[in-house]
């Protein structure tokens, strides 16, 4: 088995030594031993730091990804919260297409004001009908719960 120390698995996988350090800390990876004072970790923490990037690209925090890792270390995720993280972005790409459409529409707008716009008015109330009826997600969370809770 061949043995990193965490200056190579930080200049690998692009993570910085304190966050390594951190991962270990809350259960995410695991040293196998020490050189000196410097940790020592198998080959396979680099597929795991990818599998933990993925996690927080894809909007689940920490404690959900450190949930999704079994006892051994092995991904044992379960498919109803991907599921439901998929919904979440269809959801947040929906939202950002029809931002990009407005955004675009007040910038090409021949009205003297925007709010003279019929268009404009209609995307107007469109955000402000999605924001009140929309069922709250659990992207935008930190250690599990929703930001601002």
């Amino acid at each position: 088995m061949r043995m990193m120390d965490i200056g190579e698995v930080a200049e690998l996988s692009g993570v910085p030594p304190s966050t390594l350090r951190y991962y270990e800390e809350i259960g995410l990876i695991r040293s196998i031993s020490r050189h000196g004072l410097r940790r020592q970790f198998d080959a396979d923490v680099l597929l795991k730091l990818s599998l933990i990037e993925l996690g927080k690209t894809a909007g689940f925090s920490l404690t959900e990804i450190a949930g999704m890792l079994g006892k051994d270390g092995r991904p044992d995720i379960p498919r109803d919260q991907l599921h439901a993280k998929a919904d979440d972005l269809q959801r947040q790409m929906l939202d950002l297409r029809v931002l990009r459409d407005a955004l675009r529409h007040v910038a090409e707008c021949p009205a003297p004001s925007h709010l003279e716009c019929p268009t404009f008015r209609k995307l107007l109330k469109g955000a402000t009908r999605r924001r009140v009826t929309r069922p709250r997600s659990g992207v935008g969370r930190r250690g599990g719960q929703r930001i601002g809770e």
